[in-house]
């Protein structure tokens, strides 16, 4: 269970790092400094091989399927326009009556007292 959090986690950091970082102008900087003890590499030519003689690919026979069955289109009948019935009117009461409020007793968190004469023992 530990890798998927911590997968998560590496995936969030390096997100929040890319999008901290004004890529743009990172870029333009490396490009600008480019390190002076690098040596240039040369041009190397690019080596021509002889391509080898194209051959015909011969062409398949197309297979002759027969033609496909038209089925009847059905016929949909018309269907009359559904009409609802208007909505009621209603009137929505200004002054709602408050509920009378049921006072019960909070239980308590506390342990039970302890009593000095009481003792249990195992």
């Amino acid at each position: 269970m530990a890798f998927p959090k911590c997968f998560v986690i590496a995936l969030l950091v390096t997100t929040l790092s890319f999008l901290s970082t004004d890529v743009g102008t990172a870029a333009r900087h490396l490009l600008q400094t480019a390190p002076s003890n690098v040596p240039a590499l040369p041009n190397f030519p690019i080596p021509m091989l002889p391509l080898p003689p194209l051959t015909t690919i011969p062409s398949l026979q197309q297979p002759n399927f027969p033609p496909l069955p038209t089925l009847p289109q059905p016929s949909i009948p018309n269907l009359p326009k559904a009409t609802l019935p208007p909505l009621p009117d209603i009137s929505i009461p200004r002054n709602i009556p408050s509920i009378p409020g049921i006072s019960m007793p909070m239980p308590s968190l506390s342990p039970p007292p302890f009593t000095i004469g009481s003792t249990s023992t195992p």
